[in-house]
């Protein structure tokens, strides 16, 4: 969940270099040959008041040939997943591709530092301290899960079922950082599966894998919030506005409408599997049409044309960051297509959206 800082520019600008000078390592091939630089290459670091960060080296944006402009257009794709870019160009060189870089930022937010090389020596401790300062906090500050909802000493539920779909000996990232802010905010939460969940009148709130949510919707009294770990990380990471409205159009999906779900992460695929067979599943009973569902895996590119889909339901985005979900789904939103979440789709086709959703809505 670190944040990512992109470097951008022409082939031979010195972007590799400026990631080994700021590193302190060789990390990134260095050469007086155009294209050294041919799929993008990652290296975090600390930065200090900030943290670690994961520094991006990218093939030059004015490449050539065929190979080239397959080269820019991943330079290109990283801009969608930085926080940060850091637009490198050397004196008298400034033209289109620098420009097609400073478009893209203006155009989707995204902040970017010019950095002029080749006409005198870099400051190290300059350079970082203004990326410090051009690098959004938001990119490294993480906002509290439920101190909007949990207090101190209040009792919170988490219903983690333990079947084929969890990690080996592990918990899942959303289980993990819900834990960790409720000790963060002082408040009792109580692991259990589905079979053991028991609550009473000083349970404050019960978060449940989306999964179950059927089963523990049974046995938790109305007058106690309800809702999911997908629903929550969501609030964090996703566009959740646009959730709420996107997730309310499933009852108006048609017969035969195409659906595009994206899964972020790159899992081996079971027979539970919940993008490729229990949601799809879920869909077409809940509203009792044939639906065409597709997964894309990973971070693979989207379809081109989007506008063929009625709707798009991305994951919780537990190993990708709040940028990189984002850049996800604004195609589709830019395209018109509504766009929901994997936790509110299934909370949607159990029944209990409004419920999952109340305590976020008041």
């Amino acid at each position: 969940m670190k944040p990512r800082i992109g470097f951008f520019g022409r082939c031979n600008v010195g972007k590799s270099t400026m990631i080994n000078y700021l590193t302190g390592q060789q990390i990134a091939i260095v050469s007086d040959t155009a294209g050294t630089t041919t799929d993008p290459v990652r290296k975090s670091m600390e930065i200090g008041g900030i943290g670690p960060v994961v520094l991006i080296d990218t093939a030059g944006i004015d490449d050539e040939g065929e190979l080239g402009r397959q080269r820019v257009e991943k330079s290109m794709a990283v801009l969608a997943e930085v926080d940060l870019a850091l637009l490198l160009y050397t004196e008298g060189a400034y033209g289109e591709p620098e420009e097609m870089v400073e478009r893209w930022c203006t155009e989707h937010g995204t902040p970017m530092l010019k950095v002029l090389t080749k006409a005198a020596p870099i400051d190290k401790e300059q350079l970082i301290a203004q990326i410090k300062e051009a690098l959004p906090e938001s990119a490294y500050r993480g906002r509290s899960l439920l101190s909007d909802v949990v207090q101190q000493g209040d009792t919170v539920v988490l219903v983690t079922p333990i079947d084929s779909s969890a990690p080996e000996g592990r918990m899942i990232l959303p289980q993990v950082q819900v834990l960790r802010d409720l000790m963060d905010l002082h408040a009792r939460a109580l692991f259990c599966q589905p079979e053991e969940l028991e609550v009473d009148n000083k349970t404050k709130l019960v978060i449940t894998d989306s999964q179950v949510f059927a089963k523990v919707a049974a046995v938790v009294p109305e007058e106690i919030p309800l809702t999911s770990f997908s629903v929550v990380l969501a609030r964090q990471k996703g566009l959740f506005d646009e959730y709420l409205r996107g997730t309310q159009t499933i009852g108006n999906l048609k017969e035969g409408d195409r659906v595009l779900l994206l899964e972020s992460c790159t899992h081996n695929v079971t027979c539970e599997d919940i993008g490729r067979v229990k949601l799809p599943a879920l869909l077409q009973k809940a509203t009792g049409k044939r639906l065409q569902c597709e997964v894309i895996g990973g971070l693979s590119p989207l379809p081109t044309d989007l506008k063929q889909y009625a709707l798009v339901i991305q994951c919780g985005g537990c190993v990708i960051t709040k940028q990189q979900v984002k850049a996800r789904l604004l195609p589709a939103l830019e395209a018109g297509v509504p766009v929901s979440n994997y936790g509110l789709a299934l909370a949607w086709c159990n029944g209990i959206f409004d419920r999952a959703t109340k305590i976020f809505r008041q």
